[in-house]
């Protein structure tokens, strides 16, 4: 049984097409990465599956369950980190989780959430004095509650430290390992990059793609990206790179001129050929794996 499933699933707010016809299957057990720019639809869907909002055609289902006709059902098996969220001032980190858990008839240790979260030490003090990362770190703990079936996280590293974006990474396979679906909705490719099973790139409201990572780089043909180190400035040439067949995201860093080239195997030679057009000679050459932001890019038509 799929975690979630969306069939033509639609919504439109007056004028505006908020989400176009999105079919998509999230396996159980994965972690699925749902990106896509601010404004592309990736909050209204997270809405549509939590019965926030109802669609304008089309259907969601967690589970198998209907969202609309099984939305307590569909509630009691998910843990939410949502976009926007109200914290109580006045109440301490410790009385916010201890109130989830009530709430949810659980079982759950607020001590060992908060630890788990890297708030143990913060407990007690209330919640009007946290950063906005405590704060997020602080609805993750929130999210945990109950051991969810599936953890739905919209935007979960902002405001995050370099520390709370490693507890997230590690809370996100943890909960992996133990069998819990994870979507994981955020703009931030590097943070989907890590974590992330398969992922979906939505686009002003339409899904342009859903794949491994793997998969990705196969489809667009960018499977690695060549880092050209030039003796001199490449010049004109670098426009006529930009022409190649199956050549993507040209750029010269300004700080020490190495080109950056994402191409296929057997576009390699044409690509140091071409930057070799204008004299410069080539004093090394290093090549990777084309990441999630060339990807992105690539199947965006952004301009890299």
């Amino acid at each position: 049984m799929a975690a979630i499933e969306l069939n033509s699933l639609r919504k439109q707010f007056d004028d505006v097409v908020a989400l176009r016809d999105i079919d998509l299957t999230v396996r159980e057990g994965e972690v699925f990465g749902f990106l896509g720019p601010n404004g592309a639809g990736k909050s209204t869907t997270i809405d549509l599956l939590l019965d926030y909002v109802r669609p304008t055609a089309g259907t969601a289902t967690v589970f198998g369950l209907d969202t609309q006709q099984e939305t307590k059902a569909v509630h009691r098996r998910v843990g939410v980190l949502p976009d926007a969220y109200h914290l109580d001032a006045h109440l301490s980190a410790r009385h916010h989780v201890e109130f989830a858990i009530d709430s949810m008839d659980a079982a759950d240790d607020p001590d060992a959430l908060l630890d788990r979260v890297g708030l143990g030490s913060v407990a007690d003090r209330l919640v009007g004095g946290f950063s906005t990362g405590m704060e997020q770190r602080l609805v993750l703990a929130l999210a945990l509650v109950g051991t969810p079936e599936l953890l739905i996280l919209d935007e979960p590293s902002t405001g995050l430290d370099p520390d709370g974006a490693r507890r997230l990474r590690t809370i996100v396979r943890e909960e992996r390992d133990r069998g819990a679906t994870v979507f994981f909705s955020s703009h931030i490719l590097g943070q989907v990059e890590a974590v992330c099973d398969r992922v979906g790139i939505l686009v002003d409201g339409t899904l342009v793609a859903e794949d491994s990572i793997e998969g990705l780089q196969e489809t667009v043909g960018t499977k690695e990206t060549l880092r050209v180190t030039l003796d001199g400035h490449p010049g004109e040439t670098l426009e006529s790179v930009r022409q190649l067949p199956d050549v993507q995201n040209v750029t010269v860093s300004e700080t020490d001129g190495v080109v950056s080239v994402s191409c296929p195997d057997h576009q390699k030679a044409a690509v140091i050929d071409g930057l070799r057009e204008n004299g410069a000679s080539v004093l090394d050459i290093q090549t990777s794996e084309a990441s999630l932001d060339e990807l992105f890019a690539a199947h965006t038509g952004a301009d890299g």
